[in-house]
């Protein structure tokens, strides 16, 4: 009797299940019937168990029902073991799930003290989420995009957030995966040169347990329940969410957009030991979990329990959901978040050749994706910037801490040069190529452009835990006032500035990322850490303020020229005698220019092509330009939609003025 492959596959005569289990004693299926109240539940044992895995074919059942699992064995918090036949549980290979968590006693599965209490024996169907069979899936996506990375420009965005005050989406759309799919969304991202969208959490979840006491959720979702199951809350109609999301990345496709999912395999949403019993902890936790002394779960992630990378059952869910959205749905790719997680079995030293983080790169389906890695986890074991292998590019945080410190006035010109060209000490020695650095200066967690030229402190109130959370080192700058104001001067720096960073950004090798919503002057008010907050806070205001405009015709402009140009998107590292860099007194850069800490001012000439300025300084310098060509003026920051004042060739040798905050793209003639 086959036993692969896990979950609730249906046939013409039922439905076969399977799941896996290496510590029960007993597994029953549990087919729930009725409505909101009145529950009815009937229970079939799995009597079939074969290498660990329960399985067993149930007739006629059909797809729609909603399931869960019960589990019988061992209840040892000590040992890690938290079998608790009270708490029905999510199929972690459910292709769909429907409810949420709205009792957390429920939802526990013990009482007391999480370590040394009684197994609890509140009943929870009713009180959490179930599994819902669904009809057979045909695996054959149509064909992907396959945009080359070295045009690869991604936008990062949320699905609800992105829409749901859009004015030209239909209401009962907006903030939905057929929000992002409407024709008015695509041509916005189109128009300012996205050719990836990097999708926050689109995998089935549900709010952590300090949410669920706060009455919150987690907007982000960064809380994962079912690794193969859309989330159905972005779903215009209730229960279609895989029809939604196909259509969805049908769309972007069409309009040669990949779609890369932020998935979190390091973490789910069950929180630590004093948290809920959802699946993976009532399942089997010593399988899932990485557990320390005493049962306790190893939290290396900072969000209550951690994956372990080790096990099989771990890696064999992960690949397993991965590849389902790759065949199933026809994405493109994963930013795996938290990476270093999966570089570290059973929560120890980080191994760049490790066995989940080795299986996905040599998956002949995953390794035809593009595959992009959070190179850090909650530890200082975990920071691991340019340490993984060839078949995997990074987040880079040194790319974003050098860009902006060099727009507040601190850090060294050396480290922004570095981070400029592609980041080549970081990652040519290990063969991998420039596009393998993924350069951002603002991400989901963090401020937005705005919010980094208008606050130097973190505003997070709102989010309930008296602004602790989130991180205090965002070097940022208010030009010198906090928050919103009125002074056209200090308006007009923030633009500027954010204009100097947008073109550094899109003007630099590697594979550029915009939030969404940046292009378009977003606000969080100073929230950096918006986890938790489904409202105006995050979503993307679509007002069509002049401001907005502006910043939007910008990227457009910066974007395109970028496109039009192989220079400013190369496959391969400069090579010596393609880059020169200049001194702005007009002459080749030395040794000692790069150790000059007072230096606000890099000039570099590309491939004999263009020449980049770029001054971050607060008064305006002078800079003469090498005498071998004459130039034209391409792009000017300092101009709202960056077109210059006049394209009147400047002579080579002539001395020009830089304005503050400032970058001047010149072509050569």
């Amino acid at each position: 009797m086959p036993v692969f492959p896990l979950g609730a596959h249906a046939d013409s005569r039922g439905v076969r299940f399977a799941v896996a289990s290496t510590s029960a004693d007993v597994v029953e299926v549990c087919l729930v019937d009725g409505g909101p109240g009145a529950l009815t539940e009937r229970r079939v044992e799995l009597l079939e168990h074969t290498f660990g895995v329960w399985h067993g074919h149930i007739p006629d059942v059909r797809p729609g029902q909603r399931y869960g699992y019960r589990v019988h064995g061992p209840y040892r918090p000590w040992e890690g073991t938290r079998a608790n036949p009270h708490k029905i549980l999510v199929d972690p290979y459910a292709r769909r799930i429907t409810g949420r968590v709205d009792d957390l006693d429920a939802a526990r599965g013990w009482v007391g003290d999480p370590m040394t209490g009684p197994p609890s024996t509140v009943d929870s169907l009713g009180h959490v989420p179930l599994s819902v069979v669904e009809e057979p899936l045909a695996l054959s996506a149509p064909p992907r995009p396959e945009i080359p990375w070295s045009e690869t420009v991604i936008s990062e965005l949320h699905v609800r957030g992105f829409t749901k005050l859009h004015p030209e989406v239909p209401p009962e759309h907006r903030g939905t995966y057929l929000g992002l799919a409407h024709p008015a969304v695509i041509e916005h991202l189109t128009k300012i040169g996205v050719t990836a969208v990097e999708l926050l959490p689109v995998m089935a979840s549900a709010a952590e347990p300090a949410l669920v006491e706060r009455g919150m959720a987690n907007y982000w979702g960064y809380s994962t329940l079912g690794f193969l199951a859309p989330h159905g809350g972005y779903a215009s109609v209730p229960g279609q969410e895989i029809a939604e999301f196909r259509t969805m990345v049908e769309a972007l496709h069409a309009a040669r957009i990949e779609v890369i999912l932020d998935v979190v395999p390091n973490h789910t949403c069950e929180g630590g030991v004093g948290g809920m019993t959802l699946s993976y902890r009532g399942l089997d936790a010593p399988a899932y979990y990485s557990l320390g002394g005493s049962g306790h779960d190893a939290d290396i992630t900072g969000c209550g329990n951690t994956l372990d990378a080790g096990s099989p059952t771990v890696i064999r869910l992960v690949c397993d959901a991965l590849r389902h959205w790759v065949l199933a749905f026809g994405v493109d790719g994963f930013r795996i978040d938290l990476a270093s997680v999966l570089g570290r079995p059973r929560s120890g030293a980080f191994d760049p050749n490790s066995a989940l983080l080795t299986a996905i790169a040599v998956d002949p389906v995953l390794s035809t994706t593009k595959l992009v890695a959070e190179p850090w986890d909650a530890t200082g074991e975990g920071y691991r910037v340019g340490g993984f292998g060839v078949a995997w590019s990074e987040w880079n945080g040194r790319y974003r801490d050098a860009v902006r410190d060099f727009w507040r006035g601190h850090g060294r010109i050396s480290e922004l040069a570095s981070r400029l060209t592609g980041s080549s000490d970081i990652y040519g020695l290990s063969g991998r190529r420039p596009w393998a650095s993924v350069n951002f200066v603002t991400a989901h967690d963090g401020f937005t452009l705005r919010d980094l030229v208008s606050y130097e402190r973190k505003h997070n109130e709102g989010n309930g835990e008296g602004n602790r959370d989130g991180t205090d080192d965002n070097r940022s700058q208010n030009f010198g006032a906090e928050g919103e104001t009125t002074s056209p001067v200090i308006k007009e720096r923030r633009l500027a500035t954010t204009r100097a960073m947008l073109a550094t950004l899109l003007l630099s090798i590697g594979t550029p990322m915009i939030v969404g919503g940046d292009e378009r002057w977003r606000t969080q008010g100073g929230n950096n850490n918006a986890y938790c907050r489904d409202d105006e806070t995050s979503w993307v205001d679509w007002t069509d303020t002049s401001e907005a405009a502006l910043m939007e015709a910008f990227t457009a402009r910066v974007a395109a020229i970028r496109r039009e140009s192989p220079v400013l998107h190369r496959d391969q590292f400069y090579v010596d005698g393609e880059v020169l860099w200049w001194h702005p007194s007009g002459r080749p850069m030395e040794d000692g220019d790069w150790h000059d800490g007072d230096a606000r001012t890099l000039a570099v000439v590309l491939a004999d092509y263009y020449l980049l300025l770029m001054h971050a300084g607060d008064g305006a310098a002078a800079c003469t330009l090498p005498k071998d060509h004459d130039y034209e003026p391409v792009l000017d920051s300092t101009v709202t939609d960056g077109t210059p004042a006049s394209t009147r060739p400047l002579r080579g040798g002539a001395t020009i003025t830089l304005p503050p905050r400032s970058v001047l793209l010149l072509r050569s003639l």
